[in-house]
């Protein structure tokens, strides 16, 4: 039966297309950013609070409680106007924690600057910035912070202190502090900004994953409902023979034998059709029934028998040790999207070539298009690629992030199979590199199971 290769070529394949780009960012629910700032809000106004009463320091109490309160307000808002399960826009994020360090670069202004220690807060809007938003509000974030910090060290009031006792940093220090800043500011934006992207890559290429493969579980789901309704008919579809059987014999000749004869005809027609139905899961028709490589080769590059581009298939091997494949989704999918990649690239010809000896067979898929580009041979399999070669302006590199993931998910699955792959250009020292090739080896034990 070959429902379940056609679709998983066709269907998946467009899927991922549409994921062919990694999102650039993910804000928080509103909820997330507001009770942070309950927090960083309750922080304050116990630290303020302290210092004013406890400690009877002078500072400006009042400016600062409006501070906190502008802040309270700006959370009230957001809560009334949007609702805590609201997921902002990335602007509107990078909003709020503009906001949040500016409202920070307030307070410590009034509090001694880079003088007073709970300076190193500047680090935690850029931080979340760097968690949730592209890297371009990550980086206006982080810019704006850097910004605060040179202002504070050039401009602040006094650090409360003992009224009794003269406090005053060495200039020298303050500037130790402010280096320090800088550096942690621009460590946490790309560091985390980094780790970040790169896990959100990861999620996405999996989620892709698993949106292939259901489709290949939906379409076992709608063979075992084919089967249950082949069933379900039979004994009506029984009766309505017997019936008409029935009445044949007591009618000889006229139109209502020739309606009766047809009757007799299409119930069996029916029977049969409702019989293959049944046996589906059958050795003979099951989807993941073990065929011969050679024949397996042949069903997937069918779909490209109508375009202008030989696909070749070359068998290495005694003819009547085949290995025995059997037709798993994941494997028929995998192998036919790095088929469809090889067509998709090679100017006139794709050669698939299989070898095989008694423990394992060997598969090499060749094209002779443009090869894959050296930056990026040693990180094939990785998501959402990009090549950083100079001058590299071939059809290979300029469709490289949409090649990266579906590299990617066929590796997976294949790997899943018990494959081991890998990929190595056959012309290396040509210009811009020639003639991609995919290298595949399975133990056969791992294929017949």
């Amino acid at each position: 039966m070959l429902i379940p290769s056609t679709i998983m070529k066709k269907t998946p394949t467009s899927e991922i297309k549409n994921h062919s780009s990694p999102p650039q960012g993910r804000p928080l629910l509103l909820g997330t950013l507001v009770r942070l700032r309950w927090f960083a809000l309750a922080g304050q106004t116990i630290a303020v609070l302290f210092v004013a009463y406890v400690l009877n320091y002078p500072l400006p109490l009042l400016e600062c409680l409006m501070l906190i309160g502008i802040s309270a307000f700006l959370n009230f808002a957001l809560s009334l106007k949007f609702g805590l399960s609201h997921r902002p826009t990335t602007a509107l994020a990078a909003i709020q924690l503009a906001f949040d360090n500016l409202q920070i670069a307030g307070l410590l202004w009034l509090t001694g600057g880079l003088q007073n220690p709970f300076s190193l807060l500047l680090l935690a809007p850029v931080s979340v910035s760097a968690t949730i938003l592209p890297r371009r509000e990550t980086a206006m974030v982080g810019a704006l912070a850097l910004t605060i910090v040179s202002l504070l060290a050039l401009s602040h009031r006094d650090l409360p202190w003992d009224p009794q006792m003269s406090f005053d940093l060495p200039t020298f220090y303050v500037i130790g502090v402010w280096v320090a800043l800088v550096c942690g500011i621009i460590f946490v934006t790309i560091y985390a900004s980094r780790v970040a992207h790169e896990s959100r890559q990861l999620s996405d290429a999996l989620s892709a994953t698993e949106l292939a493969l259901s489709h290949q579980q939906h379409l076992s789901a709608l063979d075992g409902l084919a089967a249950a309704a082949a069933h379900e008919l039979g004994t009506p579809l029984a009766t309505i023979t017997v019936a008409a059987k029935e009445m044949q014999s007591d009618v000889c000749e006229g139109a209502l034998a020739e309606d009766l004869r047809l009757i007799v005809e299409q119930a069996a027609r029916c029977r049969s059709i409702l019989t293959r139905l049944r046996n589906l899961d059958s050795e003979e028709n099951s989807p993941f029934m073990a065929v011969p490589v050679s024949e397996l080769f042949s069903e997937l590059v069918r779909p490209f028998a109508h375009l202008d581009k030989e696909v070749k298939i070359e068998l290495e091997g005694d003819p009547k040790d085949q290995p025995m494949i059997v037709r798993h989704a994941g494997l028929l999918h995998g192998l036919g999207n790095l088929i469809e990649n090889a067509v998709q690239f090679a100017h006139r010809n794709v050669v698939i070539a299989a070898s095989w000896d008694e423990q394992n067979l060997t598969v090499t898929i060749t094209d002779d298009g443009p090869g894959y580009p050296a930056d990026l041979l040693p990180r094939l399999g990785e998501p959402y690629l990009k090549t950083t070669a100079p001058g590299r302006t071939d059809a290979r590199s300029s469709e490289i992030a949409g090649l990266g993931l579906g590299v990617f998910i066929a590796k997976t699955l294949l790997v899943r199979s018990g494959a081991t792959i890998g990929f190595s250009n056959k012309h290396p020292s040509a210009v811009n590199h020639t003639n991609a090739q995919v290298h595949l080896r399975w133990p056969r034990t791992a294929l017949q199971t």
